[in-house]
Parts: structure tokens; C-alpha cells; sequence
């Protein structure tokens, strides 16, 4: 059988997309960088390779798909689509900018290991209360984009938990828990993988079997870390699955604890010096960091702001921190497609753009998705789903300007311009309008 790459190749077309490069191969398929031609963005293809005729094999190809399809989490990778064509089974998935092991290879600054850290976890938590395993977490399942977002993919290997756990050995040898090597894969196992990602994170170093305390580079990590997080590592790679934490909820929940405690210890002389300096830069934070505790959830400001990095929501027409215009990220959506207007997220089976009004999009399928974020409903009594996300200027379905004026949930300010909830004492800007935001325009 010849090599799939002498069957796929540049510019070649699998239906509505073309083929543009290789960008990884693995054992078992190959992941492509494609142009979609209907939607008008790059994608990513995973192609399982043409000699694969294992049907165990092929059924995790399509079981990966299934699983990412119960996962909607802002740092689970999305798929976009996925389907036989021409004889290839394609998986689309949103194109990344490399992983965290290409980003591994460089110094990580304290913050952005922290940044990382946040995101590895998070995702596996989000698998894990789904009860799914993922069997194989490692820094190359995690797909890097801009603004040094995380999501987590390749879900092949994970297996799904219902009243026994089926037995296997798949996984990533470096990352893998011992008892998953000898087929016994549990919650346990993925906290294993990640307890050896924490420890690359803020040491540099991989530990090795026979994970013997401490590891090499546990100097750089004692500098980094205070002692009761450098303790929830050491729980995480423990031996015995049984002394590891639960599963990575109760990991992230613990992680989470006591982030806020963590400390990069510093000379003291540098840090008392430039303290006076930046008085105004450390308010800044503190009042950011505040409003994320009381908002991000209802918000779901995981963005940052291109231009003065403060936090943002993609459902934001302006920066409210600095009132730049489209401040979030379009590589970091949430959502699986793009809209090729505006650039936001969309859902596949959305018929408009609920952000800026324009003509339709051509669909693929006539599936509908549920999606926990819808909270309203449309005000056009012909609407066939009439189902709203906060904040939405148009029904995504019918195209019907929405009247209604969206409050913020845990605020009761208003923008005195176009009437949307704010944060009127964290804000410059309304986020909507572009109002700035005063003490007399705000109600």
C-alpha cells in the first residue's frame, strides 16, 4: 500500500477543502493544514493513514469524534466536522499555531507557566466530570493558539466510564502512568500525566522512571514554588495510584486553591525597588483579577484584549477596558467556525451570524446542537428555534434584531447609551456600544 502522502497531497481537494500542507504524522494518521472553501478559514484534517484497516482502530477514529462532540469546553479542541470523503475518513478540527511541547522548548517566563498550568488542568477536568479518560495526556495533545490559549485534543485512546473500565496500554511512553503501561488505565492515570506536565512546567525537566523524589531539576522548582504546591505534584506522581489525587477535578479544585498562595521568590532587594514603580500596574491587576472572580462565569471573559490585554469576552463588540474595537482573539473562539465577516464565533448549525448582521451561511447539515449557553428566546413568533445566548445582537436563526436589552447578571448598572447591563466600577468603556462609561450615562 503506498504511503498516504503519496495520495494526499498540496492543493489536492477532499470535497470543500484544500489542501495546502503536512504538518504532523504519526503512527496512525496524519493531521493536514486545509483551506475551507465554504466557510473561508484554515482548518486542520486528521486523516487516519490509508493502510490502517484495524477496525479497533477505526472505531476509536470515530469514537474520538463522539467524545469531543460531549465536550464543550473553551479548552477541549472542537471538532468541526467530520466525515467520509473520498474514500478518507476527516476529522476538522480549528488550525493551532504549533503545542505546548513546541512551546516547551523555549524558557517559560513564571506567569505563563501558570497560564499554562491552568489550562492543562482545566481541560482534563472538564473530560473527567464527563467521566471520560483521556488515556493519553502529554504536552503534544495540547494544541497551542494565539494569546497562549491551550485545547486539549486527540481523544482516540479515551475511554469512556460507565460501570467497568476496559482494560489498555495505549498511551505516550514519558507520560504514562505505570499502571496504564501494564494495562490498567484509570482517572488516576491521567492525574499521573498530569502531575509530570506540572513538574516540566515550572522545573524544565522531565522526571523518569522510577520517579525516585525529588527529580532532577527540583532546585529550579523549590525557587519557583512554595511548598504546599510543590506537595500537590508530588501527590499527582506518586506510585500507588491510590495516594494521587481522585481524578483531575479534585486536582484542578486543589490547584485552583492554592495558586492564589503561589509565589515566585524574588530577590528582595529588586522587588522593595520596584515596588513605588509600579503601584499603578499592581492596582490594575488586582482590579482585573476581581472582576474575573465576579464575572468571567457570566461573561465568560477568557480572552484577553489584543490591545491592552485585559480581559474580554468574544461576545464584545469593543474593549472595555481601553474601547478597542474587536479586542478577543479570533483563533481562541469557543465556538467551531468562524463568521468571515467579523471574524467571531459561530455554531455549525447557525443559519446567521448573531454578531453583525449580513447574508447566511451555507449549511453542511441540519443537525441541531444544544448548547448550555442559551438563556432567551427570540421575539419573532415565526422563528423555527428562537433559542439566545446573552448578548447576541441578532437571532442567529431568523436574523431578527434582538430588542431586548441584555442585563449583567450580579450587576445592576446599565449604559446610559444602549441600555445592556455593565460593570459600571470595573469598565471605561460599555462593551456594546463603545459608550464611555460615566457616572451620570450609567443607571
Amino acid at each position: 500500500m503506498p504511503k498516504v502522502s503519496a495520495l494526499i497531497r498540496p492543493r489536492q481537494r477532499l470535497g470543500k477543502y484544500r489542501i495546502e500542507k503536512r504538518i504532523a504524522r504519526g503512527p496512525l494518521a496524519s493531521v493536514y493544514q486545509a483551506f475551507d472553501t465554504i466557510h473561508c478559514n484554515r482548518v486542520a484534517l486528521k486523516i487516519p493513514h490509508p493502510d490502517i484497516d484495524d477496525p479497533v482502530i477505526l472505531d476509536d477514529f470515530h469514537k474520538e469524534v463522539r467524545l469531543a462532540f460531549k465536550l464543550d469546553h473553551p479548552n477541549i479542541l472542537p471538532v468541526q466536522n467530520a466525515s467520509e470523503i473520498d474514500g478518507y475518513f476527516v476529522i476538522a478540527t480549528p488550525l493551532g499555531i504549533g503545542t505546548l511541547a513546541d512551546r516547551l522548548e523555549r524558557r517559560l517566563a513564571f506567569n505563563t507557566s501558570m497560564l499554562f498550568a491552568e489550562q492543562v488542568l482545566e481541560a482534563a477536568a472538564a473530560a473527567h466530570s464527563k467521566r471520560i479518560i483521556h488515556c493519553d495526556i502529554k504536552p503534544e495533545n495540547y494544541i497551542m493558539f494565539p494569546d497562549n490559549h491551550l485545547k486539549l485534543g486527540d481523544f482516540g485512546f479515551a475511554r469512556r466510564i460507565v460501570r467497568s473500565i476496559k482494560a489498555s496500554g495505549s498511551g505516550t511512553l514519558g507520560y504514562i502512568a505505570p499502571e496504564q503501561a501494564m494495562g490498567r488505565p484509570s482517572f488516576h492515570s491521567d492525574v499521573f500525566s498530569l502531575g509530570l506536565i506540572l513538574y516540566r512546567l515550572f522545573s524544565g525537566k522531565l522526571p523518569e522512571w522510577p520517579y525516585d523524589w525529588p527529580p532532577a531539576g527540583y532546585a529550579r522548582l523549590r525557587e519557583r514554588l512554595q511548598p504546599e504546591f510543590i506537595d500537590m505534584i508530588r501527590k499527582c506522581i506518586e506510585l500507588r495510584p491510590a495516594a494521587r489525587y481522585r481524578d483531575a477535578v479534585q486536582l484542578y479544585a486543589t490547584f485552583d486553591r492554592l495558586r492564589h498562595r503561589t509565589r515566585k521568590q524574588k530577590n528582595t532587594g529588586r522587588k522593595a525597588a520596584s515596588r513605588g514603580n509600579h503601584n499603578g500596574n499592581n492596582w490594575e491587576k488586582v482590579r482585573r483579577k476581581e472582576f474575573q472572580r465576579r464575572f468571567k462565569k457570566t461573561l465568560e471573559t477568557r480572552h484577553a484584549c489584543r490591545r491592552c490585554e485585559g480581559p474580554v469576552a468574544e461576545s464584545m463588540h469593543n474593549c472595555p477596558w481601553c474601547g478597542a474595537k474587536h479586542p478577543a482573539s479570533k483563533a481562541t473562539s469557543s465556538f467551531p467556525a468562524q463568521c468571515p465577516r467579523c471574524s467571531r464565533g459561530v455554531k455549525l448549525d447557525w443559519d446567521y451570524c448573531a454578531w453583525c448582521y449580513g447574508p447566511g451561511f451555507q449549511q453542511e447539515t441540519r443537525r441541531k446542537y444544544s448548547d448550555k449557553r442559551y438563556k432567551a428566546r427570540c421575539d419573532n413568533a415565526g422563528c423555527e428555534r428562537r433559542v439566545l445566548m446573552p448578548f447576541m445582537r441578532y437571532c442567529p436563526w431568523c436574523r431578527t434584531k434582538v430588542r431586548r436589552k441584555w442585563k449583567l447578571a450580579g450587576s445592576r448598572h446599565k449604559c446610559g447609551s444602549c441600555g445592556w447591563g455593565i460593570a459600571r466600577d470595573f469598565w471605561s468603556f460599555c462593551p456594546w456600544c463603545r459608550t464611555r462609561i460615566q457616572k451620570g450615562r450609567a443607571r
